[in-house]
């Protein structure tokens, strides 16, 4: 199948990604209320972040992700931290081929930037299925409690995920 992915540079794709992860925002089993899940989801667009989404070959879309420069820990001054706030692919498209191509897309499109990204970050639901899956990508760093259960932090460095989707590319996304 022929997927493509796009960056969300206008008000057009940024409505679609925040619309497309709001009728799928149950799916994404994020441990938080759902004021703190909106801001999580919008500030890629909110942050100057990017949003990019994947469209299958109707044009229908299939899948989100997007990130912030840094960390609320340093005042989103460590811009050389991508923080992943969203990935999300419906069930029925949810292949490691089409993994591996957004991921492949996401490390070229910042590799091609203005911009000295060194390391990816992201949380996600403290379970055991997640915590195999993930340790494939990045070290688990941390664990935190919420209101609605633990998350961890997985950190990776970028050269290592750019490294890895390149293994696999069979075509360029630009």
């Amino acid at each position: 199948m022929d997927y493509y992915f796009q960056i969300c540079a206008t008000e057009h794709y940024q409505e679609k990604y925040i619309t497309f992860l709001l009728q799928h925002h149950k799916k994404l089993n994020l441990p938080y209320p759902f004021p703190v899940l909106l801001s999580f989801l919008s500030s890629p667009v909110l942050m100057q972040g990017e949003a990019m989404l994947c469209f299958n070959p109707d044009y229908e879309v299939i899948g989100a992700l997007s990130y912030i420069y840094g960390t609320g820990d340093h005042n989103y001054q460590d811009t050389h931290i991508v923080q992943i706030q969203a990935v999300f692919l419906v069930n029925e498209h949810r292949k490691t081929r089409l993994f591996l191509e957004g991921l492949q897309f996401l490390t070229q499109y910042i590799a091609q930037l203005d911009r000295k990204v060194t390391e990816f970050r992201f949380w996600a639901p403290a379970k055991r299925d997640l915590q195999r899956l993930f340790a494939k990508l990045a070290e688990r760093t941390a664990t935190r409690e919420t209101d609605f259960g633990l998350i961890d932090e997985y950190r990776a460095p970028f050269s290592q995920w750019h490294t890895y989707g390149m293994r696999f590319r069979h075509e360029s996304y630009f």
